[in-house]
């Protein structure tokens, strides 16, 4: 049964067994993101990190749209997608000097959340919108999912990660591409380029990013928060350097002494095992 945790102004987020489902929820804006809605996402990606009985995040969004970018229209967010909207209200008085302002720091976000993150895709995804579902490690779609960088239609390069995550998802000259005529795709060409792991009935698309999270969650948390780091951590790196990356992420893993142990009895007895990250 889905239990609702906190309460936010511009998200609802809740926990569904080992799964956090955070819905960005501004369906009168396309889930447009205004600074509000930065703030309780920051609060609630922060909140499902340091939870250790949440072994994986889903996002996705209320009503017709994922996220159709950044909120022109909010008042202080109306100056652009990227330069010069207000970032999220800062911590503390370093913040202000953050040279990445607000769309490096949601890239950021994202890609820093050492667990698995599954992006469900339930309309548009649009400009720093489509940022966030490229920053997910995996995403599945409905039929309704639809992609659009939009940048130069506003007389802006990409930001908010695009210009990073989208060659590494889809090769270089398909980003180009996308960034350089703005055009859309939609859901079976975002799946045969891999821009969806997954395509799924409209009615269905929550459950199945749930059960699709549950497949990552079974497993011991160690190994799947390490499988992350090396994966990331080999996108930029010479072989030489990833694979004594690897051998490291290995050590970490093998923290876990009592999961080590289960996943070998698991295996014997065939049975699923039951991992605590000790």
């Amino acid at each position: 049964m889905d239990q609702p945790v906190g309460r936010y102004d511009a998200i609802q987020y809740e926990i569904r067994g080992r799964v956090a489902v955070l819905t960005l929820n501004r369906p009168e804006r396309l889930n447009a993101i205004s600074a509000g809605l930065r703030n309780d996402v920051h609060a609630a990606v922060e909140r499902a990190r340091d939870d250790d009985e949440i072994r994986a995040l889903v996002i996705t969004g209320a009503g017709r749209g994922f996220c159709s970018g950044a909120d022109l229209l909010g008042g202080a967010d109306r100056a652009s997608a990227g330069r010069s909207a207000a970032p999220p209200e800062p911590r503390n008085q370093n913040e202000r000097l953050d040279e990445m302002n607000w769309v490096g720091r949601w890239a950021k976000l994202f890609y820093t959340f050492d667990k698995p993150l599954i992006g469900a895709i339930n309309g548009v995804a649009a400009g720093a919108g489509m940022s966030l579902a490229l920053a997910c490690d995996v995403r599945i779609g409905s039929d309704k999912a639809r992609f659009k960088t939009v940048f130069v239609e506003r007389n802006l390069s990409p930001d908010s990660g695009m210009s990073f995550f989208l060659p590494r998802i889809v090769g270089y000259a398909r980003a180009a591409d996308l960034i350089f005529t703005s055009r859309a795709v939609e859901a079976e060409e975002a799946l045969q380029i891999g821009l969806l792991n997954r395509l799924v009935p409209e009615a269905e698309l929550l459950d199945a990013a749930v059960a699709y999270a549950e497949e990552m969650a079974q497993w011991p948390p160690l190994a799947i928060r390490s499988a992350k780091r090396v994966l990331q951590y080999s996108m930029e790196k010479e072989i030489d350097d990833a694979l004594r990356y690897e051998l490291a992420g290995l050590g970490f893993a093998r923290k876990a002494v009592n999961d080590a142990k289960e996943s070998r009895l698991a295996f014997l007895e065939k049975r699923k095992g039951v991992y605590t990250g000790t």
